[in-house]
């Protein structure tokens, strides 16, 4: 059986026991978070429907945080004399996969 969730503005196809990296859900670490599946495929059969996915969650215990990779960007104007420089590094939680409960 797995699920695909939605979190961070992407979707993920998880499985029990997976872990996987996210963006920052604003959870301690050991905290369980609960999410509604977009999705879930268990043997033959497929829930995609609202009415077929009510009451359906996957579980999710946080394990960990961690840093993406320094982003260093550059811009300026010409003739102008305007340059900036800016760097940018993603916040991740490092989550598992602990369940999906499907009524």
């Amino acid at each position: 059986m797995y699920a695909v969730i939605k979190t961070g503005g992407k979707q993920e196809r998880v499985v029990e026991g997976q872990r996987l990296r996210v963006e920052r859900l604003g959870r301690a670490v050991g905290e369980v978070v609960e999410l509604e599946p977009v999705l879930v495929v268990d043997g033959g059969r497929v829930l995609a429907k609202p009415g077929e996915l009510a009451g359906t969650t996957v579980s999710l215990r946080v394990v960990g945080e961690e840093l993406g990779p320094k982003i260093r960007g550059f811009t300026y104007k010409p003739k102008s004399n305007n340059r900036r420089r800016f760097g940018h590094r993603q916040h991740y939680d490092t989550v598992e996969v602990t369940g999906i409960r499907v009524p």
